[in-house]
């Protein structure tokens, strides 16, 4: 019989997001990792979770992961916005789609693979209202399911924040493809019940309740925070606008960012600049969709702690890419600053030590990382590397810099974020003295070689990857 302190070793253990293949390499967990459950939040930004620094947002199940995971502080996706993040980090490409899927290259390894949510891009919330697949790739999966919800059209007091309305009419909300939909939230009446990420976990649960006789790799698609920001009411309790401090730069701080790098939507040319205080009801609705979010990653992650596959399957956390809220005066992503490249990543082994790593590490790592959990081989085409070497040793370093595209490119280095644009325009940052990018360096006369060595380690990553080579990255 077990002692009481080996069961609850075994049973902490299933908190833990990703796993090690039996490798005398790499070192053997206590059982061998059959499955992998891949959860990807949308619209995440890393900073807003616990365990990544912030002191207002409650996500006990992320950071209860995190405790016993190995959580990466350096983790950059590649696209800046769903679709193209989405295909990258599912193909193991920077920007195209010359390798086979994730799901397809585990299938041909009598590996089943299965979706629930939003995976590859889905419209939200049109995809989600309609419960429809969007660009999925059917061939990806051995069984997929969607989970639709009501979106903005849940009853309770729903804001356009931007517009400065509140009500709780259900007539004339913003909605799909509509101009104003990124600034709304809904307090719900209800419990949550009809909503896609509470949809998608409860049949993520009955998927773990099954019986799988061959290895499963399982991703679970969650929308939240993707606006519109929904969630019950006492999830915006917490996060009255009197406990939110607004990012330092969140007057203006544009000055020094060329036309190119900034957002589609900045306070100068959308009404939300106008209102101060519905600014801070952006950060109390993008924290209570959060934690609706996290709550909805500990029901999943304790169905699994009490299901046979609790000691043989490995979790791993992301999001596609993160998202402005206010920082520079700039909205949403699309754009290459760190609160929108930097994504979080946690990933766990049963029975492997927790830790964090500063390695810098990309969403295009994800596909050879799984693959090798799963002892599946990576095929050629993939670009990403597995990150394995630095869950077995957090110190290790996996690339010198991580790169990110959009209307240019951003590589970022331990110290220093370099962004150049399409049309020949620069950005740097000192990171270590400068983490909220204050002041934009490129122009500075000292900084002449520091710039010099960047565009020269730009233009390497960029050319030993030719199809990343075009007018819309070259100087």
């Amino acid at each position: 019989m077990l002692s009481r302190s080996s069961l609850f070793c075994l049973a902490t253990a299933v908190f833990q997001v990703i796993v090690f293949p039996s490798s005398d390499a790499i070192g053997k967990p206590p059982k061998p990792i059959r499955n992998v459950i891949l959860i990807v939040s949308d619209d995440l930004k890393a900073s807003v979770l616990g365990c990544y620094g912030d002191q207002v947002c409650r996500t006990p199940h992320l950071d209860h992961l995190a405790s016993r995971g190995t959580v990466f502080e350096r983790a950059y996706c590649q696209g800046t916005w769903c679709a193209p993040s989405r295909t990258s980090f599912m193909h193991s490409r920077y920007r195209d789609s010359e390798n086979i899927t994730l799901g397809e290259q585990l299938r041909q390894h009598q590996a089943s693979s299965i979706r629930v949510g939003k995976i590859f891009h889905m419209r939200v919330p049109g995809d989600i209202i309609a419960g429809t697949d969007g660009p999925d790739i059917a061939a990806c999966w051995t069984r997929r399911y969607n989970a639709p919800g009501p979106e903005a059209h849940t009853p309770g007091e729903y804001a356009c924040l931007n517009l400065n309305i509140v009500t709780d009419d259900l007539f004339g909300r913003q909605s799909t493809r509509m101009p104003h939909r990124m600034f709304v939230s809904v307090k719900t009446t209800t419990d949550g019940t009809e909503q896609a990420d509470y949809k998608a976990t409860t049949k993520a649960i009955e998927i773990l309740q099954e019986d799988h006789r061959s290895p499963f790799f399982l991703a679970v698609g969650l929308v939240r925070p993707h606006y519109p920001m929904v969630a019950p009411n006492d999830y915006f309790h917490p996060y009255g606008i009197e406990r939110i401090e607004m990012p330092g730069n969140w007057h203006d701080d544009t000055s020094d960012i060329p036309k190119i790098g900034l957002a589609g939507t900045h306070n100068d040319r959308n009404p939300i600049g106008d209102y101060p205080d519905n600014q801070k009801r952006m950060w109390s609705a993008y924290y209570a969709s959060v934690s609706f979010m996290d709550h909805q990653v500990g029901r999943l992650l304790t169905a699994l702690e009490r299901s046979r596959y609790a000691t043989d399957t490995a979790v791993i956390f992301t999001s596609d890419h993160g998202y402005h809220l206010g920082e520079h005066g700039l909205w949403q992503k699309s754009n290459l600053h760190e609160e929108v490249v930097r994504v979080p990543l946690i990933a766990s082994v049963p029975g492997v030590p927790a830790g964090r790593s500063d390695s810098l590490v990309e969403l295009v790592d994800l596909y050879p990382t799984v693959c090798d959990l799963m002892n599946v081989p990576v095929p050629d085409a993939a670009q990403g590397t597995s990150l394995l070497p630095v869950i077995e040793d957090q110190d290790h370093e996996l690339r010198p810099d991580a790169l990110s595209l959009h209307k240019g490119a951003s590589l970022r280095t331990p110290r220093w974020h370099y962004i150049r644009y399409q049309d020949g325009s620069e950005e740097l940052y000192q990171m270590e003295a400068d983490p909220s990018e204050l002041t934009n360096l490129a122009d500075d006369e000292s900084m002449t070689k520091v710039l010099a060595d960047l565009r020269e380690r730009l233009d390497e990553r960029l050319e030993n990857d030719a199809h990343l080579i075009d007018r819309n990255t070259q100087r």
